[in-house]
């Protein structure tokens, strides 16, 4: 595994990394494998977990703690998601801060998903979604400052809402963020815009998510693919939008190079960007680690195809009055 500087939190991790929401809340995720493939990852190299309170309600946050507990040997880096109070993804500027992130609540779950983790001080303590309106809301900057004062967190960061990477450009500016969590896939291409270069600028850490678009950049998707009502992805997937996917997924299959698979190129795409600390990938199984762990060995992509997987981008725009 090859490892990266997460900015100024001064913590080098893995450039793939583990992401949790998968395993609560996503339809054909098993318990017992999702352990199985957690423990594998830290046994192949992997040093980095992503989880949230939503997922599951705290319960991918106990996975990771008990994973935690039990490579107590392994320096291995947790981060996890305050949930907004209000419940409402994404964020918008019609919600007040203090709908979403008043102090109290914020400690209170801060402490609860200490407990989950099994640790005293959290690595990485993020807010699950956020608007720039709030960036200079002085409950914020004492709420950051306090978390690290009193040692519950070593460092903070912010999920930016889907197709809004210019939404926390305001937040990253106020130096209270040392990491910013952001969609950046073959399709969403928008935070190298102009989120990337100011990340470099003040040296924050980013973690890429999302980089196999919810799946479709898996290759796997038909169009008969449906989810069930409580998996988020029968929302995000719906009958428009997958079609529009699919097209977009077979033009890219036309210029896959023969040796390479598509999730492969999809990754492969995202640790091509030198401003990227990790990426975070979903993996619910014990061959979905060891193939996706693999490609860190695999290097960046050739020149020539990141120039044509430039073409690929997608902008789209996010409705705020649907989760994303």
């Amino acid at each position: 595994m090859k490892f990266r500087k997460l900015g100024r939190t001064g913590f080098s991790v893995s450039e793939i990394g583990y992401g949790l929401w998968g395993m609560s809340g996503w339809s054909g995720s098993d318990d017992h494998e999702s352990r199985n493939a957690l423990q594998l990852s830290v046994d192949l190299g992997c040093t980095f977990f992503d989880t949230a309170w939503a997922y599951g309600e705290g319960k991918s946050d106990g996975f990771l703690g008990d994973a935690l507990e039990a490579n107590r040997n392994a320096r291995l880096y947790a981060a996890s998601k305050v949930p907004p109070k209000n419940r409402k993804w994404p964020a918008s500027p019609n919600y007040s801060y203090k709908d979403c992130f008043p102090a109290e609540h914020v400690f209170s779950y801060a402490d609860q998903i200490r407990k989950k983790l099994k640790v005293d001080c959290i690595d990485l303590l993020q807010f699950h979604v956020w608007d720039d309106t709030w960036a200079h809301e002085k409950s914020f900057s004492e709420t950051v400052s306090k978390l690290k004062r009193e040692k519950i967190i070593r460092s903070f960061g912010i999920s930016l809402n889907r197709w809004q990477p210019e939404n926390g450009i305001a937040a990253l500016r106020t130096g209270l963020v040392d990491v910013v969590q952001v969609v950046y896939n073959i399709f969403d291409q928008a935070p190298g815009d102009d989120l990337f270069p100011l990340c470099k600028e003040l040296n924050v850490g980013v973690i890429a998510r999302v980089p196999l678009d919810e799946g479709s950049l898996g290759g796997k998707l038909t169009a008969e693919t449906r989810f069930p009502e409580s998996d988020w992805r029968s929302t995000y997937f719906n009958p428009e939008n997958l079609r529009a996917t699919l097209d977009r997924v077979e033009r890219l299959k036309a210029i896959l190079p023969k040796s390479m698979t598509l999730p492969e190129m999809a990754i492969r795409f995202i640790l091509s960007h030198p401003d990227v600390s990790t990426t975070i990938v979903g993996m619910r199984n014990p061959q979905h680690v060891r193939e996706n762990l693999a490609l860190s060995y695999a290097g960046p992509l050739p020149a020539e195809l990141i120039h044509e997987l430039r073409k690929h981008r997608w902008d789209r725009k996010l409705n705020v009055d649907k989760q994303s």
